[in-house]
């Protein structure tokens, strides 16, 4: 419950942790950071490195250019590949240019289209559970085309068709709320009751991480502010496990002058948090802005200290290991 003082509710912020930046969000970013130390501006990017409008914003700034497709890139360019992965399809159109190509793809995301590639060799029907048009259901699904059916919603469930009931798997878009992943799963094997389960979890662990620090706090909080951009699944589902855990209003906002200071009308209890390709700087903004407005007291809800850290792209190491070969010869 909200600490009292002398009989008045004390207006306080709670700060979840885990939150921001997850190691293949920082590793996507350095990526493209030494890419641009390496080669020079300009580096094409195939769609945004991460989906946070301050990271996009800042790199275009440093030089690099997001593309769409790299048909838009000039032949015998360079052009990173984003943290939510590619098709193999992409791969060969960037092949057929002469682009050199770096690899940010999260190895969570690889780890899930190796599943996809897998179960197809053994015939399997795949299910992907995850969101029509992002950009990692994309290039997970592209992996397999023939054997992967997207499964969305509700109604995605009763439409589908498999071959041979018994040879069936459900796979998951890494970003997805845990709880609703888990629904659309069991109505699957209300379906399905031979649906196998991945190999290991997809749900990416910081995804799930930051959840759960959502719940522990939400049930206290008047108000749960989300850092995050509006083409952030993972940020969106925090907005959502906020409601559904308690909290009595939630907002995504990408920088702290976005907060409509009418909903802070009543509110006691501001909870806090991001999303996992957000930069702590933005919610260091965010709750200086709360402090000039009578929320000065933080109080961080840690669930759990994360520690992965994930190596850069096998392309970019070389080069950066030659370099500074040569500069250990000088």
């Amino acid at each position: 419950m909200p600490v009292r003082t002398l009989g008045r509710m004390t207006k306080r912020v709670l700060l979840a942790k885990p939150r921001g930046y997850c190691a293949g969000v920082d590793r996507a970013v350095v990526t493209v950071e030494k890419a641009l130390e390496t080669y020079g501006p300009p580096v094409y990017v195939r769609k945004e490195i991460v989906h946070n409008k301050h990271v996009v914003e800042t790199l275009t700034e440093r030089g690099a250019i997001f593309v769409d497709e790299a048909d838009e890139v000039p032949e015998g360019a360079l052009v990173v590949f984003s943290a939510h992965g590619v098709s193999p399809a992409v791969h060969e159109q960037a092949a057929s240019r002469d682009l050199r190509t770096i690899d940010a793809t999260c190895p969570l995301v690889t780890k899930v289209h190796q599943e996809a590639k897998r179960f197809a060799r053994d015939d399997y029907d795949i299910l992907l559970i995850g969101h029509e048009g992002h950009e990692e259901v994309e290039g997970t699904a592209g992996e397999a085309p023939e054997h992967v059916q997207l499964v969305d919603t509700a109604e995605d469930v009763e439409k589908v068709t498999v071959r041979d009931p018994s040879k069936v798997v459900w796979l998951s878009q890494t970003t997805l709320s845990v709880d609703d992943t888990l629904i659309r799963v069991n109505q699957l094997k209300n379906r399905f009751p031979d649906l196998q389960d991945p190999p290991s979890d997809d749900i990416c662990y910081a995804t799930q991480n930051r959840q759960v620090a959502v719940k522990a706090m939400a049930a206290e909080c008047d108000l749960v502010l989300v850092v995050g951009s509006q083409n952030s699944s993972n940020s969106k589902r925090l907005v959502e496990v906020a409601l559904q855990a308690g909290a009595r209003a939630s907002y995504l906002v990408d920088y702290a002058r976005e907060v409509d200071p009418a909903w802070l009308e009543g509110v006691e209890t501001v909870g806090v948090t991001s999303g996992a390709s957000v930069p702590d700087i933005l919610v260091m903004d965010l709750l200086s802005w709360l402090a000039e407005r009578g929320w000065p007291q933080v109080q961080e809800v840690t669930t759990a200290n994360e520690k992965v850290a994930f190596a850069l792209p096998r392309e970019l190491r070389k080069v950066l290991a030659s370099n500074d070969l040569k500069g250990s010869v000088r």
